[in-house]
């Protein structure tokens, strides 16, 4: 029996029209599909007319559902996985999955799609030859660490934050960056009121003080200057 194939599907970030003809096809012509929560990824099904089976696959189940995963792989069926929102992995389910599924020696494909911190990146306007994405920086343990080896790197960053936590971040950052640093963060990327403000870390931190902390958000530093 031939082994199946595991896609993985970027989706949408906000904007529905960034859905490739791809990515559809895949979906609709998978024998089942896994979604981060399936009543997020229902919505997103539904527009696009897919009626495959949708099974639950997240941070909390991925170690043991990706045993019974792989072996529906080795049974030749293939599996799309999907995300919230963008490329599933980035910072999201699916590294595990895809390193179980290439131990068991099955194809892995990866679809290219919408993904959050590139266009954050390219709207920055700082270098984008070199750059280090670091995504969600630890809660609590070796968060300090991260930041005092992050203040030195001459690479752009990229990180991502939530709105709850993000003033407390620009705070860390004036800290260990400098207030004068040069950031650019962006919030609701394709969606109606996606903005991009870039500034000194201080600036920035007085621009958010003073407007709506609303949407997901993508945070670009300069690089520490030699």
């Amino acid at each position: 029996m031939n082994k199946g194939k595991l896609y993985l599907v970027p989706t949408p970030i906000g904007n529905l029209e960034d859905m490739t003809f791809r990515a559809i096809r895949i979906l609709k012509e998978a024998d089942l599909i896994l979604a981060e929560d399936t009543r997020t990824s229902a919505p997103l099904l539904k527009h696009f007319d897919i009626h495959q089976k949708v099974f639950s696959h997240h941070q909390h189940n991925e170690h043991q559902s990706s045993t019974e995963i792989v072996k529906f792989l080795l049974e030749g069926k293939n599996i799309a996985l999907i995300s919230d929102a963008g490329t599933p992995a980035i910072s999201d389910p699916g590294f595990y999955l895809v390193r179980e599924a290439l131990k068991n020696d099955i194809q892995v494909e990866c679809l290219p799609g919408a993904t959050a911190f590139v266009p954050a990146l390219v709207n920055s306007g700082f270098p984008t030859d070199k750059f280090c994405f670091e995504g969600f920086l630890p809660l609590k343990k070796g968060r300090q660490t991260r930041y005092k080896l992050l203040a030195a790197e001459e690479r752009t960053i990229i990180l991502y934050e939530s709105p709850h936590r993000l003033l407390k971040t620009l705070d860390e950052m004036a800290n260990y960056f400098g207030a004068n640093r040069l950031i650019s963060v962006s919030r609701e990327l394709t969606k109606m009121f996606e903005e991009t403000i870039r500034g000194t870390v201080d600036e920035v931190k007085t621009h958010f003080e003073t407007h709506p902390v609303k949407g997901e958000f993508v945070i670009c530093v300069a690089g520490a200057t030699a």
